[in-house]
């Protein structure tokens, strides 16, 4: 699919982001064969990285001078256009309490290290099958609303009566876009939100009046 989330022949996308080059060098290598992968050696050369390059997943080391890697996630969080990143968290410190950290941040799972790469591919190759299972409901959400939102602007311009209409002299039916010929009221129904209420105006009544006094007047004076 042209437009979809990620044409199956694109690699996806992989930022690896450690302060220890030895961990970012085995990482890499384990994983550059099936994504596309950068590295990061700091918090901050983290968010430039990914505000340049729009991963679709983060590695990424929880203790790191300066701006560690909870403090990386948050401000992905607050960021809009990386909001949905998914962040697994790289720690050396198997703690409860670290994890539920990391995941009321936003974090998607845990790696300890050392890293073990057949655990850690598996755990990213589902965590991908999910960002493209997201990014493709995202995707038909904003389809939809964009479908919703003409089909409502087409309705509003169906139901504005606009231009030259063709209307008998007679009869005063109107000629539809078919050119058939529909009643007024039908007509106004369809291209309307107008809704009708019968009655007789004065002129009306006072002629079905006349009428109905002429076909009594007829009645008394027919031969018996």
């Amino acid at each position: 699919m042209e437009d979809g989330p990620k044409k199956l022949a694109e690699k996806m996308k992989v930022l690896v982001v450690d302060d220890d080059a030895v961990n970012v060098d085995l990482l890499v290598r384990a994983l550059r064969s099936t994504y596309e992968t950068r590295a990061a050696h700091d918090g901050f050369e983290a968010l430039r990285v990914a505000r340049e390059w729009s991963p679709d997943l983060m590695l990424l080391d929880v203790m790191m001078p300066d701006l560690d890697g909870l403090e990386v996630c948050r401000q992905l969080r607050d960021d809009p256009s990386l909001a949905h990143t998914p962040v697994i968290f790289i720690t050396a410190v198997d703690s409860p309490e670290g994890e539920q950290r990391g995941l009321e941040l936003g974090a998607v799972d845990y790696i300890t290290k050392p890293v073990d790469l057949r655990l850690a591919k598996l755990r990213i190759k589902n965590q991908m099958e999910l960002q493209r299972r997201a990014s493709l409901i995202r995707e038909q959400n904003e389809l939809l609303s964009r479908q919703k939102a003409a089909l409502e602007a087409s309705l509003e311009r169906v139901k504005r009566l606009e231009g030259v209409l063709s209307i008998c002299m007679d009869c005063k039916k109107i000629r539809a876009g078919n050119d058939a010929w529909q009643r007024l009221e039908e007509y106004l129904c369809e291209h309307s939100d107008a809704v009708f209420s019968h009655g007789l105006c004065t002129d009306c009544f006072d002629e079905r009046m006349r009428l109905e006094d002429e076909r009594e007047a007829r009645a008394r004076s027919a031969p018996r």
